[in-house]
């Protein structure tokens, strides 16, 4: 773990495919950011002054393309499961969250509530909600795949198209 007035290193780069334009980056431990489609290096600029505030930028296409890789082979429909290592920096009940999205299968939904009654706080729909939005790592940690108790799809940093296109490239 980082001191805070140690400087981080933040590699990026960017995932461009047919679809989907997203920057992507890493720390030496894993990935620790997934850029919303089409928005700017400012978007990830302004992610991590908030949680690695000495971080310096590299641009470093090469040590992302493992990452790369998995999302095209993802987005392809030849992978339904990530296997590189993130760098998730978040506060413990919001790593909690995420573990949980972490297991919901490929291919299926669950609700706000069934992730609140998975972290044993079936009160704190809400709470959840707000750590599924700051997952940094959108479509590797699958938020996509929590929606409405309606079954109606809800907020989603990268856009309800995305998320709808998620969902339905997952149902193949």
């Amino acid at each position: 773990m980082l001191k805070d007035k140690e400087i981080q290193t933040i590699y990026y780069s960017l995932y461009e495919d047919e679809e989907w334009r997203l920057y992507l980056a890493a720390t030496e431990c894993g990935l620790c950011y997934v850029g919303s489609p089409d928005h700017s290096f400012t978007e990830l600029e302004g992610w991590a002054a908030k949680r690695f505030p000495q971080a310096i930028f590299q641009e470093n296409d090469q040590l992302l393309q493992s990452y790369k890789q998995e999302l095209s082979d993802y987005f392809s429909g030849m992978r339904k499961a990530f296997t590189f290592p993130v760098d998730l920096q978040g506060t413990t009940f919001q790593k909690e969250v995420w573990e949980v999205l972490r297991g919901i299968p490929y291919g299926e939904t669950y609700t706000y509530g069934q992730v609140a009654e998975m972290i044993k706080r079936p009160k704190a729909v809400r709470a959840v909600g707000a750590a599924i939005g700051a997952n940094p790592v959108m479509i590797s940690i699958p938020c996509h795949r929590v929606i409405g108790k309606n079954g109606k799809l809800t907020g989603f940093r990268g856009g309800l198209d995305m998320k709808q296109a998620l969902l339905r490239l997952e149902q193949g």
